[in-house]
């Protein structure tokens, strides 16, 4: 039987402050917050902290200090300060490092002394349990310094202001009336530890300057081998603390066995995907949801429906499926999905996510044979359909002439590849996309099967979608011998190699039969070990470097960054043909225990070697890639 993959690191790298702090670790609360950190204790992010609740990061750390029988103390810690320098230096006296069942777990050596740390989080609550343990040598002091603050996660706090107001209260304090801390021995501090320094964010032309404040310090002698000392913090129900730290951890590690139980992996590869994919899954008040990328995003519909087939029905997860897919379709306006709130409003400026949510409807009832949420979505189908054919936002609607839907507005970028630099689209794609239409194709052809499932009318639908499947065998082949990337574009066809011409052959009804030749071509340009580029070397424009400040790398983002997510339709369009991709999928296996552990990254270099770069843990490449393991 498959299990969580075990991932450790010996000495070598965790004493190795850069490989150290370029492996990061993610423990999710099951409602949109996590702990996260490096394997070295380095926080190198903004973002990285013990208890970010939501969008706002309270608890930093708790930096261990080892008094031994001599006398002596040990820092066990390891910050970076504003010149650069790394003190103190515990990250030298780290041991090991390893995952367990999805949870961290430290230890660091003093002469004969090994102390271990585990850390969970409480699932479905904003609540984080620290376990350090005595394994041998011995007895110790133990003192655990905690590091606060209370600010948006994307933001700074320094002692220009004010420093966060901390009540002690019995066996700990309250930080803001926010989070509280739980821990033995309970000291008050209170005072600012200057410019901590996040390299991360100075690598991203962010500012990486902040200050930390001092809230105090909790005491526990540990006298023999086995002897503990717990710190709990929590930011809800500050009256209602949850249950001692060690059963938490336990709780955490019997969900994480019981979350790969559930997802019946094939291997090792798969109980580790499927797992890395139960930490996008979270329930807010509204229901389920998925957030696309730890630490920096939030729900986006397109991330959402994309990663609906990995996510829910390659891990059994189709009940809480089949109830996001509810709550979603009660959202449709004017036969689209809303793209995202993360920016702080709602916005439906996006051309794919509501075809994107045609094929999860219809990939769920596919897999599951739900006829009864066919019946129940189809009229919102419908109107989707309707609404396309004659006209919604942004210029999205379908000409008459082909069949094909078109999108595009000034300053506007609809597809996926969204990115802009000072409000200007970067890649705006108006005119036809080629997977837009191949999603236009295939979300009609879904549509009629979810109708002839029902037993009822499909509308529209009947009639457009051999105009479509006939417009785009017209369109769309290129005398490239691949796709054109975006027909009646501004420029007339673009015949640029992008891997979005994939969907063509990959989806379910997809318009066109996949030519061998033809994903050899694509794959000799954009293949690299960790998915596909986003445009050929060879192209005007290409940009092999996803690096530098925020223009820079919003640049390079679609103009030949690597995406992991375009792993599965070139996997499905290969599987279609009968062909295996194994040697494909087997090169993800060294990027599990690499910058994001146990997960799949947003995006690389386009340049080799191919640096992981972008968010750590991003939910499409996850759940593409399991998809693509499960063919």
């Amino acid at each position: 039987m498959a299990t969580v993959r075990r991932l450790a690191f010996g000495s070598q790298v965790c004493g190795n402050i850069t490989e150290g702090a370029a492996r990061e670790w993610l423990v999710p609360d099951g409602c949109g917050g996590y702990a996260m950190g490096t394997v070295s204790g380095l926080r190198t992010r903004r973002y990285h902290g013990l208890l970010v609740a939501g969008r706002k990061l309270g608890l930093t750390a708790l930096d261990p200090i080892v008094t031994l029988p001599s006398g002596a103390t040990v820092r066990l810690a390891t910050h970076e300060w504003s010149d650069g320098t790394i003190a103190p230096r515990g990250h030298e006296l780290l041991a090991g490092f390893e995952l367990v069942d999805g949870l961290p777990r430290w230890r660091w050596r003093i002469g004969d002394v090994v102390i271990e740390r585990e850390l969970a989080m409480m699932h479905g609550r904003p609540a984080v349990a620290v376990v350090h343990r005595l394994l041998t040598g011995g007895p110790v002091g133990l003192s655990l310094e905690a590091l606060v603050t209370w600010r948006d996660a994307h933001k700074e706090r320094t002692a220009d202001g004010p420093p966060p107001a901390v009540e002690p209260v019995e066996g700990g304090c309250v930080v803001e009336g926010a989070f509280r801390l739980r821990g033995p021995e309970f000291q008050a501090g209170g005072a600012w530890w200057l410019g901590v320094r996040h390299r991360a964010e100075a690598a991203r032309g962010l500012q990486p300057i902040e200050d930390l404040w001092y809230a105090g310090s909790f005491h526990a002698e540990l006298r023999q081998p086995g002897s503990t000392a717990s710190v709990s913090a929590w930011a809800s129900g500050l009256d209602d603390p949850p249950p001692p730290a060690p059963e938490v951890v336990l709780a955490a590690r019997q969900r994480s066995k019981a979350v790969v139980a559930a997802a019946a992996p094939a291997d090792n590869a798969q109980a580790t995907l499927a797992l890395a994919a139960d930490a996008f899954v979270v329930r807010t008040a509204a229901g389920p949801d998925v957030v696309a990328g730890y630490p920096w995003f939030g729900a986006w519909s397109r991330d959402t429906m994309l990663s609906y087939e990995g996510l829910f029905l390659s891990t059994n997860r189709s009940s809480e499926g089949r109830e996001l897919l509810r709550s979603y379709a009660a959202t449709l306006s004017e036969g689209m999905l809303a793209n995202t709130a993360d920016t702080g409003r709602v916005e439906y400026n996006t051309a794919d996510a509501t075809l994107w949510f045609l094929h999860a409807v219809g990939r769920h009832v596919a897999v599951t044979g739900d006829f009864d949420l066919a019946a129940e979505l189809l009229p919102a189908l419908l109107d989707v359909v309707d609404h396309h054919l004659k006209g919604t936002r942004y210029g999205i609607g379908v000409d008459p002439l082909d069949g094909l839907l078109r999108q595009g507005a000034e300053g506007k970028a609809l597809t996926w590849m969204d990115a802009r630099v000072d409000g200007v689209p970067v890649t705006p794609r108006h005119g036809k996309p080629v997977e837009i239409n191949a999603l236009w194709v295939n979300g009609l052809a879904t549509v009629i099967k979810l109708a002839w499932q029902a037993r009822t009318g499909a509308g529209s639908a009947v009639r457009a979608h051999p105009e479509a499947l006939a417009g785009f065998a017209r369109r769309f082949p290129a005398p490239t011998g691949w796709l054109y990337d975006v027909v009646d574009g501004p420029d007339g066809d673009d015949p640029a190699m992008r891997p979005n011409q994939l969907l063509a052959w990959s989806l379910p009804y997809a318009p066109l039969r996949p030519e061998p030749a033809t994903l050899q071509a694509i794959g000799a340009a954009l293949m690299t070990p960790l998915g596909l580029r986003s445009l050929a070397p060879d192209e005007p424009g290409y940009l092999g470097r996803h690096r530098g400040d925020s223009a820079a790398r919003d640049t390079a983002y679609h103009t030949g960054t690597v995406w992991p997510w375009l792993t599965g339709p070139f996997v499905q369009a290969w599987h279609r043909l009968g062909v295996s991709a194994d040697q494909i999928l087997s090169d993800t296996d060294d990027h599990l225990g690499e910058y994001g552990l146990g997960s799949v990254s947003e995006t690389a270099d386009g340049n080799a070697p191919h640096v992981a770069t972008g968010c750590p843990f991003q939910a499409w490449s996850v759940a593409e890639t399991l998809r693509a393991r499960r063919l």
